[in-house]
């Protein structure tokens, strides 16, 4: 039992003190991911905006993942744009703790 409580407490401690990295990709939604097709004929930030109404959130696809974003709000005016996301990642959880969202500049 003191093993496990020990264990706990390190891996906390470790999260707790985890440096902010910077994330790049688009900002899409938790139920489509990287392809957006609910609504045919939408521009897919449309799309993205329909499917946070009900109970999926705002994510970063970065090219190969999918990952859930703290900050919903600011998120939603970078709907399916090319952004920066510095923040902390929870690997367990596959969420992003949002520090900051910026512009990156559209993928050519």
């Amino acid at each position: 039992m003191i093993l496990l409580l020990a264990t706990i407490a390190l891996a906390w401690l470790l999260a707790a003190g985890a440096a902010p990295e910077t994330f790049t990709g688009v900002i899409t939604d938790t139920m489509c991911g990287a392809k957006h097709g609910m609504l045919k004929g939408q521009p897919d930030d449309q799309c993205i905006k329909t499917c946070v109404k009900g109970p999926y959130g705002y994510a970063l696809f970065d090219g190969k993942n999918v990952l859930k974003l703290s900050d919903q709000k600011h998120s939603a005016k970078y709907a399916a744009h090319r952004v920066k996301v510095t923040g902390v990642y929870n690997a367990s959880t596959k969420t992003i703790k949002v520090t900051s969202i910026e512009p990156a500049g559209e993928a050519h």
